[in-house]
């Protein structure tokens, strides 16, 4: 009868299994097999060249600044976001009149498209009628260009993306801040402890699945970052704000070097593979009970 029962939700299972396969294995493996070929991504010949691709990459300038833009966005937005996710779930866990709108208008980014959000973005950036150069002058400040260098460039991504996406991380807070039993923080203020300390020694520590969760899907979500790069800075200038995912995409589309592009993207896959796996060994070893 058990065994019944256990062939009958494995085929219930079996859809999602097929999708999981269909959408994801089968693309990866796919891409590996396309890396080890000269290849323009729609002409039938592919002229198979080994490593080539793979070689090709590590002797690439912007391959390079490609990789250091995507840690720096990844790890960056991840602090910046998880921060300022914190901050905003202490405020808006508070109890005060229109805190209902307050939590909606600060979600609410999240849900409009990356690329729309960087085109309205770039209206604030720019030199000439830049909204934050017009405040400026207000100042009597002379203009910033604030995308004038790579660097630059993607720092103004970064906290672009960080403030615009930080709603979904304060939810994943506030979530985790309503969950906390009301009876340690009662306790904690009859002993006299101050909100700081209550804080500190009691609510952050709890908070800690709720910081493994965060961290996990936004170093997930900032290692895939494209939409808000390509609409507000395009990569520029001179590649300097480009990230991996971008990279790539440029190389296929718009060079015709699919099979390039699969090299760097398998190179993409190692470094993320060796990034996650201790950082994900480190996060599973932190465990609160309450």
């Amino acid at each position: 009868m058990q065994k019944k029962l256990d062939r009958k939700y494995f085929l219930f299972m079996l859809p999602a299994i097929l999708m999981v396969v269909g959408l994801r294995f089968f693309p990866i493996g796919n891409a590996f097999r396309m890396a080890f070929f000269n290849w323009n991504g729609y002409s039938p010949n592919m002229k198979f060249i080994g490593f080539d691709n793979f070689k090709k990459a590590l002797s690439d300038e912007y391959f390079w600044i490609a990789l250091r833009n995507t840690l720096i966005y990844a790890f960056g937005i991840t602090i910046v976001k998880n921060v300022l996710g914190l901050a905003l779930a202490f405020f808006v866990d508070q109890k005060f009149h229109g805190r209902a709108a307050i939590r909606a208008t600060i979600y609410l980014p999240v849900m409009i498209s990356g690329f729309i959000m960087g085109q309205i973005m770039y209206y604030f950036y720019q030199y000439d009628g830049g909204i934050l150069n017009e405040i400026l002058s207000w100042f009597n400040i002379e203009p910033v260009y604030w995308m004038k260098t790579g660097l630059s460039s993607t720092f103004v991504v970064l906290l672009t993306t960080s403030f615009l996406h930080c709603g979904s991380t304060m939810l994943l807070y506030l979530a985790g801040l309503q969950n906390i039993p009301h009876e340690l923080l009662e306790s904690a203020r009859l002993d006299g402890a101050s909100s700081w300390k209550e804080k500190l020694h009691i609510t952050i520590p709890l908070l800690q699945p709720s910081m493994i969760t965060s961290v996990v899907l936004n170093l997930i979500a900032s290692f895939k970052i494209y939409d808000i790069i390509s609409s507000l800075s395009k990569g520029g200038p001179d590649g300097g704000s480009t990230s991996l995912t971008l990279y790539i995409s440029q190389q296929y589309f718009n060079y015709n070097k699919a099979g390039y592009a699969a090299g760097i993207a398998m190179w993409f896959f190692f470094v993320i593979i060796i990034i996650s796996v201790p950082i994900n060994k480190w996060l599973s070893s932190k465990k609160v009970e309450y």
